[in-house]
């Protein structure tokens, strides 16, 4: 099959790049100024509705108005912020899309712009109340137990309220009576935050939302470096990562750890990088010091969070054909989760893994039973875990590898897809677990599909801030449809378009990856002779 037929059917295989051509026609100018419009609209209501002090976009503060948090003082309309900041949802991930399509098109976003507004954004939202979720306040509580000499995995936030504790006042309705659910490095840096905060919940809570929005600009930093060489894919990566209007709210506004997770499991899939000695044919894999680096990073993601140990698999698949290297990654891995995990006792372990079965509340499964709403049992957890084995090996299977230079990116990709999909408690801030690797793969449809999924999970959490439901009237109803029935049908079709892209192969890849170096050079030479050939 010629590389113009590939294209033309839209299967698996990557479209050959194409000379540079002409200046953007009209519909990628128009989907330019789309996505610049949506963006930017999006962006400047999600930073209204965070910097006013009594918003229904963050949750209710016992702390006096003052650095280090930035806030407006004034009241905004409930209905009306609601209304918005739903809006916002529609804006960003319409944005982002139009300007996905416009890449594709041929239009060419300034990188340098990107990345300096993105920048802009982060430091505004950094110093900003947290928006968007009560998480950044259970943070700071369990920080505070910790700092008191108290187990914040079998303490609960009321119990702390009860001691008369300043930051026990934040103790959110829905937590107040479960022990921390992170893991113990995550419990470490609460602890660094409430030992410089002190008794001011502002300060606590300043230091969280600053680490990570550091962090998440590295990881910008880092893509906009990996893909210097080449302007569209450079600027692809800053609309899906950097200046998302959804992924700035779920990580930076919120303050959400899942921000230090990520910026960890990426930089150690990224360390995996095949090897091409001079006068080989063919690339080897890691050597064991990337693959030492790599189970270190993925270890640390999961001392965070211990659900981005599912990344492992991917690990353990990009280096299966060295035994060396893979023993080395597994090794480092096991002993950076084992050992913070283990330190930590059987009653803080028993606390961590206690919330098996509960699922969110707009999870698609609800479609099928209205007793699966809020909790699936364990017969049924079983059975999704099946599916997202079968899942994860059909996007194995069919999702072409089209950045061997990464060998981890494709099979991270592929597991935590069907994860992110198929799980049954899912929160819109958890899809960062795959954007920041998507941003590495080609351009392809999977891009759409991510964005939908994440755009509907994230409308469903709009304010997100408020630990009780919306007033009655319009607003309740309005919400309820969106939770157990709109956003449930989006993920179910989300889920539908990832599997039949399995089946039909029809990815419509565009030009593999390129980094510069005379190794990807190549590398990319050879992927377009070999499409030029089939």
């Amino acid at each position: 099959m010629s590389s113009a037929t590939a294209a033309a059917t839209g299967t698996g295989s990557p479209r050959p790049e194409q000379p540079p051509g002409p200046a953007p026609a009209r519909p990628a100018r128009v989907l330019t100024w789309a996505a610049a419009i949506g963006i930017g609209s999006s962006l400047l209501i999600m930073i209204v509705a965070s910097v006013v002090r009594h918003s229904p976009g963050v949750p209710p503060p016992p702390w006096s108005s003052g650095p280090p948090l930035l806030e407006i003082p004034g009241r905004l309309p409930v209905a009306a912020t609601y209304a918005a900041l739903w809006a916002a949802v529609v804006l960003g991930g319409g944005g982002v899309i139009a300007g996905l399509v416009a890449l594709r098109r041929g239009a060419r976003f300034p990188p340098r712009l990107l990345i300096t507004a993105a920048l802009v954004a982060v430091a505004v939202f950094a110093v900003l109340p947290p928006a968007g979720s009560t998480d950044a306040l259970s943070y700071a509580t369990f920080g505070r137990i910790a700092v008191l000499g108290h187990n914040p995995y079998v303490m609960t936030p009321d119990q702390l309220r009860q001691t008369g504790d300043p930051i026990g006042k934040l103790a959110i309705l829905l937590w107040k009576h479960r022990g921390s659910v992170y893991g113990p490095l995550a419990t470490a840096e609460e602890r660094a935050a409430a030992e410089l905060g002190g008794a001011s919940a502002q300060q606590i809570v300043f230091w969280l939302k600053l680490w990570n929005a550091i962090i998440f600009a590295g990881v910008a930093i880092g893509l906009d470096r990996m893909l210097r060489s080449d302007p569209a894919r450079r600027a692809r990566a800053h609309l899906l990562w950097s200046l998302n209007p959804l992924v700035l709210w779920g990580i930076v506004a919120s303050g959400h750890l899942q921000g230090m997770a990520t910026a960890a499991s990426f930089f150690g899939l990224a360390m995996l990088r095949s090897r091409r000695a001079p006068g080989q044919p063919e690339a080897s894999g890691p050597g064991l010091l990337p693959a030492l680096a790599a189970g270190i990073l993925v270890g640390v993601a999961a001392d965070l969070l211990l659900y981005y140990l599912i990344l492992g698999l991917a690990l353990a698949w990009a280096l299966r054909r060295s035994a060396a290297a893979l023993l080395t990654a597994v090794a480092a891995m096991s002993v950076v989760v084992g050992v913070p995990y283990l330190s930590l006792g059987s009653p803080s372990l028993h606390a961590l893994v206690r919330r098996g079965g509960s699922a969110s509340s707009d999870n698609f499964y609800q479609l099928f039973s209205t007793s699966l709403r809020n909790h699936l049992p364990h017969s049924l957890s079983l059975l999704v875990v099946l599916a997202c084995a079968v899942l994860a090996v059909a996007l194995l299977r069919r999702l072409p590898d089209a950045v061997p230079e990464f060998p981890a990116v494709q099979p991270a990709l592929a597991v935590g897809v069907a994860w992110l999909f198929l799980w049954y408690y899912q929160l819109p801030w958890y899809d960062v677990l795959v954007i920041a690797l998507l941003a590495l793969y080609p351009a392809s449809r999977l891009d759409y599909v991510v964005m939908v999924q994440l755009a509907a999970s994230q409308f469903a959490q709009m304010p997100g801030a408020n630990p009780f439901e919306p007033p009655l009237g319009w607003l309740r109803t309005f919400s309820h449809e969106i939770w157990f029935t709109a956003t449930p049908v989006v993920l179910l079709a989300a889920v539908v378009a990832a599997v039949l892209l399995c089946v039909s192969g029809a990815w419509d890849i565009g030009p593999p990856l390129s980094l510069g170096a005379p190794l990807e050079r190549r590398s990319r030479l050879a992927w377009k002779t070999r499409v030029s050939q089939e």
